[in-house]
């Protein structure tokens, strides 16, 4: 059964992180590039799937306690899905908790994800590190 592209956006972020990582894996192109947003403690465009597995997705695993990004809203229109919701985590190092929205615009192509840009209140997020 074919999967819609929001169908296919949503499956990676609506389960436990377990399963989301699963299923971000299944459906990044090879050379997917992901862009982390400026000021945001990741910043910077990874290429390729393990580039950004251990860019981002390690990181936050290791760095912050309970991490989420919870999608509030999906809109979706032909290859683009965006999704709109809050970061929350505690960072590790100081025991710090924040939250803060954010904005994910995908781009697929032939049930792959081929893009991520973040937007984010990145304040927030320095805020806990400090």
């Amino acid at each position: 059964m074919a999967h819609s592209n929001l169908d296919i956006v949503r499956a990676t972020y609506e389960g436990t992180s377990e399963e989301n990582g699963r299923n971000l894996l299944a459906v990044l192109a090879p050379d997917a590039t992901w862009t982390e947003a400026a000021g945001f403690p990741y910043a910077g465009t990874y290429v390729g799937p393990e580039a950004i597995v251990g860019n981002v997705f390690h990181r936050l695993a290791t760095e912050w306690d309970g991490y989420q990004a919870k999608v509030h809203t999906y809109l979706a229109e032909g290859e683009r899905v965006a999704a709109f919701g809050m970061y929350s985590g505690t960072y590790r190092l100081t025991g710090k908790h924040m939250t803060a929205s954010f904005a994910h615009l995908y781009q697929l192509r032939d049930g792959q994800i081929v893009s991520m840009e973040q937007y984010v209140d990145s304040a927030q997020v320095r805020a806990a590190m400090i």
